[in-house]
């Protein structure tokens, strides 16, 4: 459904025509490469993350706006970085073939990478690179500031449970001497 032109009417005809034609391990071609990516790319996205708040928030208290940064940062970077994978993983996916090959149909990672390398060289690998930068970073930013306040948020939940005791559903307020 995401290429030119495509010849689907609706994702459901899309799944008929598929199946029907290739069957059902067409929808499982690219999902090595789609593992293959993903470790990586979270990976960097996490030690990106790590590294900016040690930088933006040395004492790690709920800040919104290093939580945004850090994780645009860490998202940015890790798009970067596994880019070449995501060109391998859409061509997979979508099977679109080049101009420059006498490749009908594209099998396996190795296949991929070597059929983007002949068709624009190294260049091919990071095509559309700008796009995905835009898209992971603000996913990314508001993914970790949305995790952070949770985590801020029980925390000070947790932290009134454990001054306030509930016994058998009442709350129970320690008194202190000078409150007498």
């Amino acid at each position: 459904m995401q290429i030119f032109d495509s010849p689907y009417k609706s994702c459901s005809n899309c799944i008929k025509v598929i199946y029907k034609e290739e069957g059902v391990m067409a929808f499982y071609r690219s999902f090595t490469t789609q593992l293959t990516m993903n470790i990586p790319f979270q990976c960097i996205h996490f030690m990106t993350y790590e590294i900016m708040q040690d930088l933006m928030n040395k004492d790690r208290g709920y800040d919104p706006s290093s939580h945004m940064i850090s994780g645009a940062i860490a998202g940015a970077a890790a798009a970067v970085a596994t880019m070449p994978l995501d060109v391998c993983k859409t061509l997979l996916n979508t099977q679109e073939c080049c101009s420059r090959s006498r490749v009908s149909y594209v099998n396996g990672m190795t296949s991929a990478f070597r059929l983007v390398y002949e068709y624009q060289g190294l260049r091919c690998y990071f095509k559309g690179v700008q796009a995905r930068v835009i898209i992971q970073m603000p996913a990314t930013g508001i993914s970790w500031s949305v995790y952070e306040l949770f985590k801020y948020l029980l925390t000070q939940r947790q932290n009134m449970e454990d001054k306030y005791p509930r016994v058998n559903g009442v709350t129970v307020k320690a008194v202190e001497s000078s409150e007498v």
